[in-house]
């Protein structure tokens, strides 16, 4: 017979929601009908306290309900949760992924089951084959990370990296293309370091190489948020060479000033940054990069703040993710001293602004242009490169429409 499913309330990353969907197999099976699961994130103060906030809202809306909180925010403090009266369990990132853990929560179960994140050594790849709309799967092919940067808590939510084997992806994958999808994203905390704790530590270039030659039938491949001094010859061979790996790549810059970068331990340069984009570029002339960017890092004078205005262009950058400077307690940036609020949001601001004409200008460079269209809804589908195109009449959702743009708005593309 037909169960009951509990209710889901994801926060966060791309990840979270990938692995919400696996938990809503498990918990479903396990008979958890009156629950609900709120998956949380733990990447800044503001997200903990979101959690809180909706954790609040579905027990007034919900009061015989059984609340069980997991995600990175329940891993690193699940003190604060478990405080919570309206909480009833909380559970860890890898707990969540086992149906052992499940099926024992059917039957009562421990309040707080939240073992050490950094002993896990695999990760739970082969639940469920991608999830996503009716035209676009996200596959995750590797959980953690092994760096520190001195704003991050992420590592001590997710632990460190581990990759899921090729031949697991690739099986994945060839069964999301068998149902219909057109288009894969590949998806992980710290995508490059995919490989690293496999036998040959092969690097992601080969993981790419190895999915396009093996799944022949997948018109598009997509990369998500890459660290760009670990990109491997590999995966710039297949930029070059691989008409099927989409020309966009979102870069994880966080700013554009040395100093900056150095304080908050990230492996590249402004210089390392600047040389991957104009890089890539050679061997992909259409391609396009989004990036992080945090405005008002501590420390961040107006000088060191112009360098990373002046590196979305000096990157040529189109889209951007602006995150304004937020302490995070655990991490050494949250003792450094601070920039001052007004100026971190006034920061932010010019970034965005400066995004927002980046965007503009790509978007008028495509009109005249034919593009291949992948069609997220009968009126809306995205580019290539990522960009919104608009169309009057409808189309078939999920498939790859060839089109001209004929106008650009300030966001969209119409064709």
């Amino acid at each position: 017979m037909d169960r009951k499913a509990p209710q889901f309330s994801n926060h966060g990353c791309r990840l979270n929601a990938y692995e919400t969907e696996a938990m809503k197999e498990l918990a479903t099976a396990a008979g958890l009908g009156d629950a609900i699961i709120i998956n949380t994130c733990a990447v800044t103060g503001e997200a903990v306290r979101k959690a809180r906030q909706d954790i609040r809202k579905r027990a007034r809306e919900n009061p015989n309900a059984r609340i069980i909180v997991t995600g990175c925010a329940a891993q690193t403090e699940p003190g604060t949760f478990a405080a919570m009266p309206e909480v009833a369990h909380v559970i860890g990132n890898t707990e969540k992924m086992q149906a052992d853990t499940w099926a024992g929560l059917a039957l009562g179960g421990e309040p707080v089951q939240v073992d050490d994140i950094m002993s896990v050594t695999e990760t739970a790849g082969h639940l469920i084959d991608g999830f996503g709309t009716r035209s676009r799967a996200y596959v995750q092919v590797q959980n953690g990370c092994d760096h520190r940067c001195t704003f991050c808590i992420i590592p001590y939510g997710r632990g460190n990296s581990r990759s899921v084997p090729a031949g697991v992806v690739v099986e994945q994958i060839k069964r999301l293309v068998d149902k219909g999808y057109n288009e894969v994203v590949l998806t992980g905390v710290d995508l490059t370091s995919w490989g690293a704790d496999l036998p040959g530590t092969p690097p992601l270039g080969d993981l790419v190489r190895r999915i396009l030659k093996l799944v022949p039938d997948l018109p598009r491949l997509r990369i998500s948020s890459i660290d760009s001094i670990e990109v491997d010859e590999a995966l710039l061979e297949a930029i070059a060479s691989e008409p099927r790996l989409m020309p966009h790549l979102h870069l994880s810059l966080q700013a554009g000033d040395d100093m900056i970068l150095k304080r908050m331990k990230r492996r590249h340069l402004r210089d390392d940054a600047i040389r991957f984009c104009e890089d890539a570029r050679k061997l992909r002339p259409d391609m396009t990069f989004g990036a992080d960017i945090i405005a008002g890092f501590p420390t961040e004078t107006d000088a060191m703040f112009a360098n990373s205005l002046d590196l979305i262009e000096a990157c040529d950058l189109t889209w951007l993710h602006v995150f304004p400077y937020s302490p995070r307690q655990g991490t050494p940036a949250a003792k450094m001293p601070a920039v001052h609020g007004p100026t971190i949001k006034d920061r932010a601001a010019q970034l965005r602004k400066a995004g927002a004409a980046q965007v503009q200008k790509h978007l008028a460079a495509q009109i005249g242009q034919t593009h291949d269209v992948l069609m997220e809804s009968p009126t809306m589908g995205r580019t290539a490169q990522f960009a919104e195109v608009t169309f009057e009449t409808g189309q078939p959702e999920g498939q790859i429409v060839r089109t001209q743009i004929k106008a650009a708005t300030e966001t969209q593309l119409r064709a």
